[in-house]
């Protein structure tokens, strides 16, 4: 059963959402009646790629983490998604199956709209395939600029990229003039890069010894120039 308390934090996560910026307080309310709850531990499996699901989800609380994995377990880390952001959004449009698997990063609460109820409403208000549309596309864009990374840099290139992209987003400086970035394993890293566990550690070794990285506990710092 979901609560009134549950159904003002849909609203308010859902006008984040751009599929829904365009719906009226009437239509969001429609669509919030057809939202359905689902609470998840850190490490469970949200949606697996090749699943026949349809539902689009909204992220109300919490973490996720969304990647691609090969048929031998190899992980490459697509995005990590925070509060207010949704995912499913290809499977919602073609009714096919998943094409990323979606874990929680940790505990998190989401948004459910199953697929038939969602359509109904888009064919009342057409705008809404636009604005869908729009969110597509901006994700296409993402998914081209790691494609373009993969084929064309080096390992070395990708973290630098990688840092300076974590840096805009971070955006906070120390007195030394670094960008302070949350540090992760370099199994991680070389998931989000595309790359091997042990080439990024050389790749590392070599950008420390050029002092375009450091490393401190809890932290990369990166130059505030490669954020710029």
């Amino acid at each position: 059963m979901i609560t009134d308390k549950d159904k003002q934090l849909i609203k308010k996560f859902l006008r984040m959402v751009p599929v829904f910026r365009s719906f009226t307080e009437g239509n969001l309310d429609h669509v919030i009646e057809d939202v359905r709850i689902r609470r998840v531990e850190k490490g469970e499996d949200i949606v697996f790629q090749t699943d026949e699901g349809t539902d689009l989800y909204i992220l109300l609380k919490g973490k996720v983490k969304v990647s691609l994995m090969s048929e031998d377990g190899q992980e490459l880390i697509l995005t990590n998604l925070n509060e207010g952001a949704f995912f499913g959004e290809m499977s919602l449009i073609d009714g096919k199956s998943r094409s990323a698997t979606v874990v929680a990063a940790e505990d998190a609460a989401l948004g459910v709209l199953q697929r038939d109820k969602f359509i109904n409403t888009m064919k009342k208000n057409p705008i809404i395939a636009f604005d869908l549309l729009t969110a597509v596309v901006d994700r296409l864009r993402k998914a081209d600029d790691m494609i373009e990374t993969l084929a064309f840099l080096d390992v070395n290139e990708r973290i630098v990229k990688y840092f300076a992209d974590a840096a805009k987003k971070e955006g906070e400086v120390d007195e030394n003039g670094f960008y302070k970035i949350k540090k992760i394993t370099h199994h991680e890293l070389a998931s989000r890069i595309g790359s091997s566990r042990e080439a990024v550690s050389k790749a590392l070794k070599v950008l420390t010894f050029k002092e375009e990285i450091k490393e401190e506990k809890g932290h990369f710092l990166i130059p505030s120039q490669r954020g710029s």
